[in-house]
């Protein structure tokens, strides 16, 4: 059985005709295209206006992205987080550029439809049927993710009309977006954060600059007595501030499935070079280190689609009375697409001097994996957000009515109110002990759930003290390893729901375990670690992963070996 997207076998996430049509004319649309221009294109930085025509024309994005109140009757319209999900991971198996061009339009569309302004967001809906792309207008080239000090000024001119001026920088779709949802401070005394609605054709926006060199359009763009008027606001004061935080929160969520796209797409081409390569009288994938990385490679993959997809079922059922996805995103956003990075690093370490060739989807995607990790958020900051609910996770469970898989056909709505920003303290957790427990009898769980054990026992008995909990250089290995348990857990749950085979399940844990190690490594190794604390770094270090060299095998034949071949973009 094949796990990993095939898109010339195609397994729909969906039921729905409708949304099956997306996928399917989204593959013959890149495989029509073919490699070698898809590379071409690639290298010589090439705006995917053809892309860009496609969706406008099939109406793709204002199927995904618009609400059913905004949709006019299009039975095929919602926001469905996975269904984005699913289509993120299909453009970005064919390039990054095509599912930044989506992403930052969801960005984009996040203000609008959070807003009390009925008339943008019958507006947007409007372009969206038009085949019209979005963008945010949140970062400045001096203050980056400051966001508090955001130097956009909105000026009153009377009679309920205001001019912006500043800059913009890092804006995403910034060259062609009919609405760019730009965030700045109305000047008139009260310092109000305020959402505004610009458009690229107008003349007082100017269009400075791409600052990245690749196909993306990623824009510094200034404004220059940009005209606005009521209708152009999109929201004021705090609730300003909280479209801007929760936008991130929907944008953050869709960037681990461009991982998972990208790693797929290099696993095939690197297993089936391998595969067909004879070096000194040996098949270069019967050698022991080369099926080593391509083991770890496809069980860390295995790992990242399953943590993606049990958190997206937390993400389309949150509410007030359930944050849990405050967790869940973060984790999402720093684990998966930190996994893809070692992904493609076990595969190129394989595949060498092959993963330079320009033809190749490998090269493409080595230039562009290590993008989404520093998107929506770095690793650093997540890490930092993870923190906030370890106490909560750990030590106060609570009860919860369990989460089943949710593929309706339906809008995530919560997502465009998730209210105000803070109260992160409060947000509770079921608990994590029952899936581990479930899977007890296997080697690799048992030892991972002792790793938890003793770093509970860690944060209870020798918890970090307060000159440690500001100095980053420990709260993040600390961080990390919370992290590792979030993450194990919601793999656990989707390994339950899919009923993954246990030997699967087992060899994954075996790199968890070995992870888990790694950063309780790095915390015993620091300076101001205090003594109490490197005696739990140190039993977690001791507690090894168990070997099975028969179910290795297994999973190596049924599983890794079988996907030489199996899928060939066309040329």
């Amino acid at each position: 059985m094949n796990y990993l997207l095939q898109p010339k076998k195609y397994q729909h996430l969906m039921a729905d005709e409708g949304s099956r049509a997306i996928m399917d004319k989204t593959i013959a649309f890149f495989e029509a295209i073919g490699k070698t221009a898809l590379t071409e294109h690639f290298h010589k930085k090439v705006w995917y206006k053809n892309f860009v025509d496609f969706v406008g024309q099939e109406q793709i994005f204002a199927k995904l992205l618009t609400p059913k109140q905004y949709a006019d009757g299009d039975p095929d319209c919602r926001w469905d987080t996975a269904r984005n999900n699913e289509y993120s991971e299909l453009l970005a198996f064919y390039g990054s550029g095509y599912w930044y061009c989506f992403q930052v339009s969801i960005l984009g569309l996040g203000p609008i439809w959070m807003s009390a302004n009925e008339a943008a967001k019958k507006k947007a809906a409007r372009l969206l049927k038009q085949g019209a792309i979005f963008a945010f207008g949140l970062s400045e080239r001096a203050k980056g993710a400051d966001i508090y000090s955001t130097e956009t000024a909105l000026t009153p001119k009377g009679a309920g009309a205001w001019v912006a001026n500043g800059e913009k920088y890092y804006i995403g779709n910034g060259n062609e977006a009919e609405m760019v949802s730009t965030f700045g401070k109305v000047k008139d005394g009260t310092d109000d954060y305020v959402f505004f609605v610009t458009n690229y054709k107008h003349k007082a926006y100017e269009l400075k600059k791409n600052v990245i060199s690749h196909q993306q359009y990623v824009s510094n763009f200034a404004l220059h007595d940009y005209p606005i008027t009521e209708e152009d606001i999109l929201s004021r004061g705090p609730h300003a501030w909280d479209c801007a935080l929760n936008t991130v929160n929907i944008g953050k969520f869709n960037i681990g499935p461009c991982s998972i796209g990208m790693a797929e797409h290099s696993f095939y081409e690197a297993i089936t070079h391998a595969s067909n390569r004879i070096l000194y009288g040996k098949r270069v994938t019967d050698m022991p280190h080369v099926r080593r990385n391509f083991m770890e490679a496809w069980l860390r993959l295995m790992g990242m689609k399953l943590y993606q997809r049990r958190a997206t079922d937390y993400f389309r059922n949150a509410s007030e009375s359930d944050r849990r996805y405050m967790l869940y995103n973060p984790t999402s956003k720093m684990k998966v697409t930190l996994q893809s990075e070692e992904v493609i690093n076990l595969l190129w370490d394989v595949i060498a001097a092959k993963g330079f060739e320009k033809d190749t989807y490998f090269f493409t995607a080595t230039s562009e994996v290590r993008g989404p990790s520093k998107l929506e958020g770095t690793v650093h900051v997540n890490v930092q957000l993870i923190r906030k609910f370890m106490q909560n996770y750990f030590f106060k469970p609570q009860a919860y009515a369990e989460i089943q898989p949710d593929f309706a056909q339906k809008d995530d709505l919560f997502i465009f109110n998730q209210g105000p920003t803070g109260g992160l303290g409060k947000v509770a957790f079921h608990d994590y002990r029952p899936i581990f427990e479930a899977f007890a009898h296997l080697p690799n769980v048992k030892r991972f759930m002792a790793q938890i054990e003793r770093f509970k026992e860690l944060l209870e008995k020798a918890g970090p003290d307060k000159e440690q909990d500001r100095d980053s250089s420990f709260s993040l290995p600390l961080g990390e390893m919370f992290s590792v348990v979030v993450y194990g857990q919601l793999i656990l749950e989707q390994c339950q729901i899919s009923g993954i085979d246990s030997d699967i399940v087992n060899q994954m844990f075996e790199f968890m375990v070995r992870d888990f190690a790694r950063f309780a490594l790095q915390i015993y190794g620091m300076h101001n670690t205090r003594d109490e604390q490197r005696v739990f770094c140190k039993e977690i270090m001791l507690i090894k992963s168990e070997g099975d060299n028969a179910q290795y095998d297994r999973v190596w034949e049924k599983y890794v070996a079988s996907l030489s071949g199996e899928y060939e973009m066309n040329p």
